[in-house]
């Protein structure tokens, strides 16, 4: 299993917007074949930052939503609403306690 980690920076104002499509989109993305679970997080100060935290069966059950049309159109509206380029990891597991 994977966790996909991406750090998402909006312009002032644009928070609303991705709040929206992210709405719109969740339920089909963790339901995206592959797909364990998805969080959305804010940066703790309530600001323009967001980060998404996705677990994935592997990086070909991921690389096989990323090559969607359901990433494709989302990913297209939301980076519309950016204020820097978007930070992604891909990585794994290795130790959880509790």
């Amino acid at each position: 299993m994977i966790i996909r980690i991406v750090k998402l920076e909006f312009l002032e104002g644009n928070e609303q917007a991705f709040l929206e499509i992210f709405e719109e989109v969740q339920m089909q993305i963790n339901g995206f074949e592959g797909c364990h679970s998805l969080e959305l997080l804010r940066g703790n100060t309530g600001g323009t930052t967001f980060f998404t935290i996705s677990k994935w069966d592997s990086e070909g059950a991921l690389d096989n939503y990323r090559n969607s049309t359901l990433f494709q159109n989302t990913w297209q509206r939301t980076k519309a609403l950016f204020s820097s380029k978007a930070q992604a990891w891909t990585t794994e597991s290795i130790a959880k306690i509790g």
